[in-house]
């Protein structure tokens, strides 16, 4: 393959600096100087440049971060030096004992200290050689953690490409988080989604980290905040680092102090006591280090811990109270979920009344019963959670709870599939279903219809108007005049949007119709894969997964939405009514293979099949995982088996390796 022309090399190079300059302002600095709009065309040209001429996709290119296709597992990486733990300290007479262990240690040593926010993520070490990102790893257990560098490209806070002409080898360390608000978010479209809700913001970013589809961990939007140089240039003070580090495009949070005593380090973890529930990550404490590196090295470490550091953690945001009733709620997707009522407790500023027990396996471990002592959980934007009971004060005759056989608003029998730890009531139409799914499919980022409360929706089923979303479209005037507070204004202005909704895009009808597991992401790449409700309707499996970010339970729940016929009930009736989106537009991105779906089969002998899926993938294909009718190509390694078999039978057309090859610019060669 020929070498792309000098003007397309140079625009590719602009468009990169632009690219890093703008998310280092947006991501890093706070301060975006350009629309989402302009950044996301500076984007599609540079990722449309390098598609046309693979030879100029770079190392740092930003188009780096969308993620690629999923790994087989992870690689190891030995630690050098190793990530050390902190010791850690509870009270602020243990931070003195430790501040006078230093002084014991070292009596003549300077006596300047750095606080920092100790972040509650997952901590990781970075490799940049001549100022480029080249591996990224995990703690593990501090002398091997696992390579996870193709996650952590997907961290737009990371930069690629360092500022400044930095040669040689440069090891930094920090801590990988998921910012409350994308936390709140997230939960959100998983309980649209039907899925059980993250715990807390450590445990999603801990879980989402080691995904090995990057391209789910892209859609999560982790962060990242840098804070330890490792390796690198010679440096005479951690406040020298930090400065370095935000110097190099590093994200270093600006709440740092440099303390000349112990009492200042004192004033700032009195300072942010409070103040840390303002901020967008989780921090249980503050991270105390000398500042004089040539004095860290005088003191050394222990096995486990540097001696020159400590964490000071806050106590936890726990509160006692009494369970006055466990009620079981009934989710959108028919999900029973218990709920502990509880006598109202201060907690986290906030008081508390109920808190989630999550679901019956979670309940039945910590044992929670009526009458229980418990304490409570509630950490920053946190669920309020039932932490654990207080068994010695449990009142005599305190029964252990029992999840209902049958839905406690239908009485249908609540049934719990396989691999799952939910308790499911299936019936569609079951009144408490029905409510939230009205409300869901009303709600602005669905069908956005105006004038639909929970109170209203109460109201209309109460009065026998709807029994579910499709009777919106049949709603008189004169029958919502007539209720107890409406009027003909207020009528005239429901059916108004009501009627505005029959034409709304593909993806909010998709997202609004509840289908399990489907949030507004996987609605928008259905929409722009299928363009039509009833080409996504006729999909098989395979080709539900060949989109990117639908996996097997994906695609499963949807086939499972669109064969209930109940669910076709429904269909039918929104179409009957005049619900009829607009044919969505086919995402097809810019390439020689734009559109067409291909499958790789066999051993290949020059590639990866990791390299094999992204080349194909910046060539514009979408790379399946079967071959079927509409398969536009099949590359066949050495080996192929039923795979290929099945292209013949078929006709599909079959290419060797040596079409990837000549994609690549490699010509004949082979590794």
């Amino acid at each position: 393959m020929s070498q792309a022309p000098a003007p397309a090399r140079r625009r590719a190079t602009e468009l990169r600096r632009l690219v890093h300059h703008h998310e280092d302002l947006y991501y890093r600095q706070g301060r975006p100087e350009i629309s989402d709009l302009e950044f996301d065309r500076l984007m599609a040209e540079l990722a449309g440049l390098e598609a046309a001429h693979p030879d100029l996709a770079t190392a740092d290119s930003p188009t780096r971060r969308v993620g690629g296709a999923p790994l087989e597992g992870f690689v190891q990486v030995r630690h050098e030096p190793p990530m050390q733990s902190l010791d850690n300290t509870y009270s602020l007479e243990e931070l003195r004992e430790w501040g006078a262990r230093l002084e014991r240690l070292a009596p003549d040593g300077a006596r300047g200290f750095v606080a920092e926010l100790k972040v509650d993520g997952v901590s990781v070490s970075l490799l940049y050689e001549d100022g480029v990102f080249v591996r990224g790893a995990t703690r593990g257990n501090g002398l091997i953690g696992d390579d996870i560098t193709a996650n952590l490209r997907t961290i737009r806070a990371l930069p690629l490409r360092l500022r400044g002409r930095l040669r040689g080898r440069l090891l930094v360390r920090g801590e990988v988080y998921l910012p409350r608000s994308v936390f709140r978010r997230l939960n959100r479209e998983r309980e649209e989604a039907g899925l059980p809700l993250f715990v807390n913001p450590r445990n999603s970013t801990a879980g989402t980290i080691r995904l090995l589809d990057s391209r789910e961990v892209a859609a999560r939007q982790l962060a990242a905040l840098v804070y330890h140089v490792a390796e690198g240039p010679r440096l005479g003070s951690h406040a020298e680092a930090l400065e370095r580090l935000g110097e190099w495009g590093f994200p270093v949070h600006d709440s740092w102090r440099r303390c000349p005593d112990l009492a200042a380090v004192e004033a700032f973890v009195g300072d942010w006591r409070e103040r840390r529930r303002e901020l967008d990550f989780e921090t249980d404490g503050v991270v105390v280090k000398i500042d004089e590196l040539a004095l860290r090295e005088r003191l050394g470490s222990t096995a486990k811990s540097p001696r020159w550091a400590v964490a000071f953690k806050y106590e936890p945001e726990r509160g006692e109270t009494v369970v006055r009733e466990i009620v079981v709620q009934v989710g959108r997707t028919g999900v029973l979920t218990p709920v502990a009522v509880l006598e109202p407790v201060f907690v986290g500023g906030t008081t508390v009344r109920r808190a989630t027990l999550h679901n019956y396996e979670d309940l039945a471990r910590k044992d929670v019963r009526v009458g229980d002592t418990v304490r409570v959980e509630r950490g920053g934007d946190v669920i309020p959670k039932v932490v654990e009971v207080v068994l010695e004060r449990r009142p005599s005759g305190a029964l252990p709870f029992e999840m209902p056989a049958r839905c406690p608003q239908c009485g249908e029998a609540v049934v719990r599939e396989e691999g799952e730890v939910a308790w499911r009531c299936v019936n569609p139409v079951c009144p408490a279903v029905v409510a939230v799914s009205i409300r869901h499919f009303a709600g602005r980022n669905a069908m956005d219809i105006e004038g639909l409360g929970d109170e209203r929706i109460e109201q209309l089923l109460a009065a026998g108007l709807l029994h579910d979303f499709p009777d919106l479209y049949r709603l008189e005037r004169s029958a919502l005049a007539a209720l107890d507070g409406w009027g003909d204004r207020s009528a005239d202005k429901l059916l108004a949007s009501i009627e505005a909704s029959r034409g709304r895009e593909l993806h909010r009808l998709l997202f609004a119709l509840g289908i399990r597991q489907v949030g507004e992401r996987v609605a928008k790449l259905l929409a722009g894969h299928f363009g039509s409700l009833a080409a996504l309707a006729a999909a098989s499996e395979e080709e539900l997964i060949a989109v990117p970010e639908v996996g097997p339970k994906v695609a499963a729940g949807i086939r499972a939405f669109f064969a209930d016929p109940r669910q076709r009930q429904r269909l039918e009736a929104l179409a009957a009514a005049g619900v009829s989106p607009p044919e969505a537009a086919r995402a097809t991105p810019a390439g020689p293979l734009s559109g067409k779906s291909v499958v790789l089969t066999g051993r290949l002998a020059g590639f990866s099949r990791e390299e094999a899926t992204a080349l194909l993938e910046r060539l514009g294909a979408r790379v399946a995982a079967a071959v079927s009718k509409k398969t536009d190509l099949v590359i066949a390694g050495e080996d192929a088996g039923s795979k290929l078999a099945k292209a013949r039978e078929l006709g599909v057309p079959v290419e060797g390796e040596e079409a990837l090859r000549a994609w690549s610019g490699r010509g004949g060669a082979s590794r």
